[in-house]
């Protein structure tokens, strides 16, 4: 794409003392199955994960085909079912990207994932790339949380960055999300930083989701912490903030295995 990476390396921190931080962290955590070859026991599985001893998780993320069993087995959870929409490239076309979106409406998906088109956006298709973002929040309707992920590493800058993420709030989105997961750099300090600043300057109703090689309890602590410093003390409710990392959930019960 000829635009080098936004990135930078992340120092160990935490909010407050181990077990606190565990626990918000835990409440803010969205484990996700998207595998290639996963199947519906695996779905099943990961919603039972989520319904752990010391509190239910945020969000499960699954394929769209695996939403209504992800539904049927989390009925009466207080734990909502995501699932993703252009993904992982976000290559497709609106039509196609709107079609998935009404698909996961239609399956009782509470929250889309959806790849916002950054390479679109880097080539100078801007009103394409956001135009995506606005006819998928049109399928969806209002009532399904829309988490736009701009793969922030592939940004060459803060600033472009930040301009990308208040195009997609103005487009519909109601959260602002880092990274797929699946390409380097994932999230990071710089860019986390970025779009929490961003959703703080558009209104407290924006939501961010730190997505991409958080796998320690020292990562999901530096990131509350930085939530909680540029949002205030709310910076890191679940309605505001996410943490989509399924490896992150041993080291956060263990953490917690002692309370």
């Amino acid at each position: 794409m000829g635009t080098p990476p936004f990135n930078g390396g992340m120092s160990a921190g935490s909010a407050g003392d181990p077990i606190t931080t565990a626990r918000r962290a835990l409440a803010c955590l969205d484990l996700t199955l998207l595998g290639a070859d996963v199947g519906p026991g695996d779905a099943v599985a990961v919603c039972e994960r989520a319904l752990t001893p010391n509190g239910p998780t945020a969000a499960v993320c699954v394929w769209p085909r695996f939403l209504p069993l992800a539904k049927a087995t989390l009925a009466g959870a207080p734990v909502n079912v995501a699932t993703v929409a252009n993904f992982p490239e976000g290559h497709a076309a609106p039509d196609r990207a709107a079609a998935g979106c009404a698909e996961a409406s239609a399956y009782g998906a509470d929250e889309v994932d959806l790849v916002f088109p950054f390479e679109a956006w880097h080539r100078g298709d801007e009103r394409q790339a956001v135009d995506l973002v606005r006819i998928c929040r049109a399928a969806l309707g209002r009532r399904i949380v829309l988490k736009v992920i701009l793969e922030t590493g592939t940004f060459e800058d803060p600033d472009a960055l930040r301009r990308a993420a208040h195009a997609c709030v103005h487009a519909g989105a109601d959260f602002l999300k880092t990274s797929t997961g699946t390409r380097e750099p994932g999230a990071t300090v710089e860019a986390a930083t970025t779009l929490l600043e961003a959703a703080q300057e558009i209104g407290p109703q924006v939501g961010v989701k730190v997505s991409g090689g958080i796998a320690t309890l020292a990562d999901a602590g530096r990131y509350l912490e930085l939530a909680e410093q540029i949002r205030g003390p709310e910076g890191s409710d679940p309605s505001r903030f996410r943490i989509g990392a399924s490896r992150l959930l041993d080291p956060l019960l263990a953490a917690l295995a002692g309370a």
